[in-house]
């Protein structure tokens, strides 16, 4: 638990910054080095000022308006990034502390990370202030009082523990830990280690590990050019106020900028590296039917069938497992059986319990046909309760004295209106042709198929998302019963026989991105495939995706001589919902599972489990996705729950070129 506190802290830093979703700039290196070029040209007017023997007062007023200036279109191209920081993180390592007894030495560094971010964000704001309050549009003259803007020069550059210059020194040491005098371990490679420890619990921070590591970059990285900058505006205008030359301190200030920006994206590059691109969701707090799950319905379900009426001579010759596969044939003990809800379908793996029974019936309107089913030998099937609709008695009866008429408890499969059985096999893809890619998936039942649905948004530049581009792609809106729509074609049809689905991560090879998602019939398994499309990651660009956009899969199965494809199986499942403890994945890719029913003891074999997850996994900050999967989570005697996962695009190798 405590690793997964350092999380919450850590997603509230880097999400105070979030992803850089604005065209005009959306590299914060990219913005670093436009800033430093002009800084150096700033630098050259004052210069050209100082130099002159006897420099006219007008002229020093022009160089302390140009400065002043810059400042204010330095500060607005910082804002124009910043644009996309939502809330403060205050509040949300506040919080996370509440329910904290103890510090660990993770939090304890990302505590002083964010106060010295806090500190530097202040203290540009506050020159901010004063330089958008200073000037007077009419007149185009500033009005700051000189001591004002010389005392926070002053202030910026000194050597006190709370000068901006200090905090920079600091940020430094947390992130690389060279100069560590403190004795405390780099932040990187301990947050890097924390993510990986605690990757299963990181479902809930709406960011891969590495996606968390690279935004924590764009969010220090644009803090320490709000310091940058304010250092050497700093030293400008303390120079225009003859306290001293500062040619030589501006000039070392931007050599080591430029070279700890450089280590310390080496060291966010190493650590980015070894860090999951997976992102999966929690289980809800509370689950909801149609919003947080859906589930399949009456695939194999519990009935009570007499043996007279399993065989067409209505004999009693045989036993319950005799008949591991029939058909109800009849009813020909009209008062008991024409009481029941008849299984129109086959009957499978029927067994006997004992002779004579209590059966609560179920509410015609949950899809059960019991509540549950009591033997006279104690015997109960389901939870035995007060029973909310009919509950009557059934008792089996000798024949001719020789033969045994016993009521078998089998399975029901039978295809019907009440029976949603059924998956989506058109492919879902983004809108490419408008440079749409995938950004999230979701399940959702529609008409009683089960689709996967996507998210979609526009590409940017960097891997960057149009927010406000983001939608989800409304599904195909069919029926089985339409006349156009196909069996096997549009839509598979589970069954017995074919009840199998494919657990899969599937990932592009480099260079590519997620553009589409479907599901495909390979034998009797039900097998996700992915479409993945090249992109320009600088324009932000697909490349030709009508041409090179491709399917990928794992057509491994089963029957494979080399390795074959293996069964996650579930032991005595109850229905996943009512479970106290939170599922976690325990699936890996290239295996199988199958969709049965629910425990008998637990729940009478009344419910198709597992359920689907239909709660959305999409970053958030959106990014773009190289890969998708499939997976069971679940826990120990429940059904779990059959979820989509998403895998982030590897920024690493696009950071690590700008660290050479």
């Amino acid at each position: 638990m405590a690793r997964y506190h350092i999380l919450v802290l850590f997603l509230g830093l880097v999400t105070a910054t979030g992803a850089l979703d604005v065209e005009d700039v959306v590299d914060v290196l990219k913005l670093g080095k436009e800033v430093i070029t002009g800084l150096f040209r700033t630098w050259k007017l004052v210069d050209e000022l100082k130099s002159r023997e006897q420099p006219d007062p007008s002229f020093l007023n022009k160089g302390e308006n140009h400065v002043l200036t810059q400042i204010a279109q330095t500060g607005e191209a910082i804002s124009r990034v910043e644009e996309q920081i939502h809330s403060s993180t205050a509040a949300t390592i506040s919080s996370v502390l509440r329910d904290i007894p103890g510090q660990l030495r993770t939090e304890i560094l990302m505590h002083e990370l964010e106060g010295c971010i806090s500190h530097l964000n202040r203290a540009h704001a506050q020159l901010q202030k004063y330089v958008r309050h200073g000037y007077d549009n009419e007149t185009q003259q500033w009005h700051l009082e000189r001591h004002t803007l010389e005392d926070l020069a002053t202030a910026v550059v000194s050597h006190n523990s709370h000068s901006v210059r200090q905090k920079l020194e600091r940020i430094q040491e947390l992130i690389t830990g060279e100069q560590n005098l403190r004795g405390t371990p780099a932040l990187l490679p301990t947050l890097a280690k924390s993510l990986g420890e605690a990757n299963t619990q990181a479902c809930n921070m709406k960011q891969s590990p590495q996606q968390m590591l690279y935004n924590l970059h764009n969010t220090i990285a644009l803090t320490e050019l709000k310091g940058y900058t304010m250092m050497q505006f700093s030293w400008m205008l303390l120079r225009l106020y003859n306290k001293g030359n500062f040619s030589r301190e501006a000039e070392l200030m931007r050599d080591t900028y430029e070279e700890q920006t450089q280590q310390k994206v080496a060291a966010v590059s190493r650590a980015m590296k070894g860090a999951s691109r997976q992102l999966w969701q929690c289980d809800p707090r509370v689950h909801v039917e149609g919003q947080t799950y859906v589930q399949l319905t009456k695939l194999l379900q519990g009935h009570i069938q007499n043996e007279v009426d399993m065989n067409r001579e209505h004999t009693c010759r045989e036993n319950c497992q005799y008949y591991s596969y029939a058909q109800s044939t009849g009813c020909f003990d009209k008062s008991t059986c024409s009481t029941m809800k008849r299984c129109n379908g086959r009957l499978l793996d029927c067994q006997y319990f004992d002779s004579d029974m209590w059966i609560c019936q179920g509410d015609r309107k949950s899809g059960r046909r019991y509540e549950w089913i009591e033997y006279e030998n104690g015997k109960t099937l389901g939870r035995r309760g007060t029973c909310p609709s009919r509950q009557y008695k059934v008792d089996s009866w000798w024949r001719w004295l020789f033969w045994h008429c016993s009521y078998c408890f089998c399975l029901c499969d039978e295809q019907g209106p009440e029976s949603d059985r059924y998956f989506n096999l058109r492919p879902v893809l983004a809108d490419v042709a408008n440079n749409k890619v995938v950004t999230g998936l979701r399940f959702v039942k529609i008409n009683r198929v089960i689709h996967l649905q996507i998210q979609e948004g526009g590409l940017l530049p960097h891997g960057n998302i149009n927010a406000s581009s983001l939608q989800w792609r409304p599904v195909d809106d069919y029926k089985i019963t339409d006349s156009n729509v196909r069996n096997e074609r549009d839509y598979h049809t589970l069954s017995w026989e074919q009840r199998a689905i494919d657990l899969d991560d599937l990932e592009a090879p480099p260079g590519h991105v997620l553009t589409g998602v479907r599901f495909r019939n390979v034998g009797t398994h039900l097998n996700p495939e992915i479409m993945v499309t090249p992109l320009n990651f600088t324009a932000g660009v697909l490349i030709k995706p009508q041409e090179k956009s491709m399917w990928l899969s794992n057509d491994n199965t089963d029957a494979s001589l080399v390795k074959p494809r293996m069964e996650l199986k579930l032991s005595s499942p109850d229905v996943p919902t009512n479970s106290h403890v939170s599922s976690v994945p325990d699936s890996q890719s290239d295996q199988y599972m199958l969709f049965t029913h629910s425990d008998l003891s637990m729940d009478a074999a009344q419910t198709t489990v597992p359920f689907l997850d239909a709660q959305p996994v999409a970053p958030d900050p959106p990014t773009i996705l190289s890969g998708a999967g499939i997976f069971h989570k679940g826990t120990k005697n429940y059904g779990g729950f059959i979820a989509p996962k998403v895998f982030t695009y590897d920024m690493a190798m696009h950071l690590s070129s700008k660290a050479k």
